[in-house]
């Protein structure tokens, strides 16, 4: 356990945050040296963070694992060994420089894919979107039918005696309805 700890400090400090302040002193300085250099560490470097992934669900159970892996990051940053130069030209440049046509293609197709993909999803996020506005709208006039059913005649006759005063008894009744409050006091029969 504190290995692990020690390796993703290590790997968290050495291989990245150092790292990431060097790439910005390379790019303030302009030297085109240092740019190539920290280029062919950070392609180095996302490999390693690919891998590791696995490596650390299947290889962790191996002794000295994360003693290794620090090791290894420190061999790459290394200005002696120049780890990640001697990887960077012996095996992935050649391997990338041949495949680069295959791996561009797969990029576009994926590309391609991804956004029709989007679109087709999209659609459908649209179309159940609607779908449920539309039932709930219709859930929602039912609802208002049903409360203005409730009404009685008897109810509706009662309102008729005053004309004045039962208009605003029947728009206050429809208003509390929709949890409106009236902006108007309601008249009592009494007048005040």
């Amino acid at each position: 356990m504190v290995s692990w700890i020690i390796s993703r400090l290590v790997v968290l400090v050495f291989g990245t945050l150092y790292p990431a302040y060097s790439s910005y002193k390379a790019v303030k300085s302009k030297d085109v040296k240092e740019y190539v250099k920290w280029m062919m560490y950070w392609i180095i470097f996302a490999l390693f963070t690919s891998v590791e992934v696995f490596t650390d669900m299947f290889l962790c159970w191996l002794p000295f694992y994360y003693e290794l892996k620090i090791a290894f990051v420190v061999w790459l940053l290394s200005p002696y060994t120049k780890g990640s130069s001697v990887l960077y030209r012996k095996f992935v440049h050649p391997t990338l420089s041949s495949k680069e046509k295959d791996i561009d293609e797969y990029i576009c197709q994926a590309k391609d894919k991804s956004y029709d993909t989007l679109v087709h999803f999209g659609r459908k996020g649209l179309n159940v979107a609607a779908t449920a506005a539309v039932m709930a709208a219709t859930k929602g006039q039912g609802v208002l039918s049903d409360r203005l059913r409730s009404f009685s005649m008897q109810d509706l006759s009662s309102y008729q005696s005053d004309p004045v005063d039962s208009t605003f008894l029947l728009l206050s009744n429809f208003l509390s309805l929709w949890k409106l409050q009236p902006r108007f006091p309601v008249l009592s029969r009494s007048g005040t």
